[in-house]
């Protein structure tokens, strides 16, 4: 569940950044995670915190949060790419410091 809800704020903020800089289509986006906070419906009291970590010893998948699974937040932004002009858009996650996400480079 994390996983489509972030990828869906990630689609929402790529939106809005290539439409104030005119771009229409992406090579790749480069996307910085750190501790995340989400809610999925707004509501302070239903906000969950994600911690970063790099691989989880249970499976070779690289995981990013707690129940973030690298690969599932990258099926999510596929997904609601699909059918738009980011569709073939290349998503590179960096873990990093801090108390958030951003998308800290579009290659057009």
């Amino acid at each position: 569940m994390h996983d489509i809800l972030l990828a869906k704020e990630i689609i929402e903020a790529l939106k809005k950044i290539a439409l104030n800089k005119g771009i229409i289509e992406a090579k790749s986006v480069n996307i910085e995670i750190g501790k995340i906070s989400i809610s999925h419906d707004g509501q302070l009291q239903h906000l969950e915190e994600i911690h970063p970590h790099t691989k989880n010893s249970d499976s070779e998948a690289e995981h990013f949060g707690v129940g973030v699974n690298i690969e599932n937040l990258e099926f999510g932004l596929k997904s609601l790419a699909k059918g738009t002009s980011y569709e073939n858009t290349k998503f590179i996650f960096n873990q990093t410091e801090g108390n958030n996400w951003k998308i800290s480079n579009i290659e057009v």
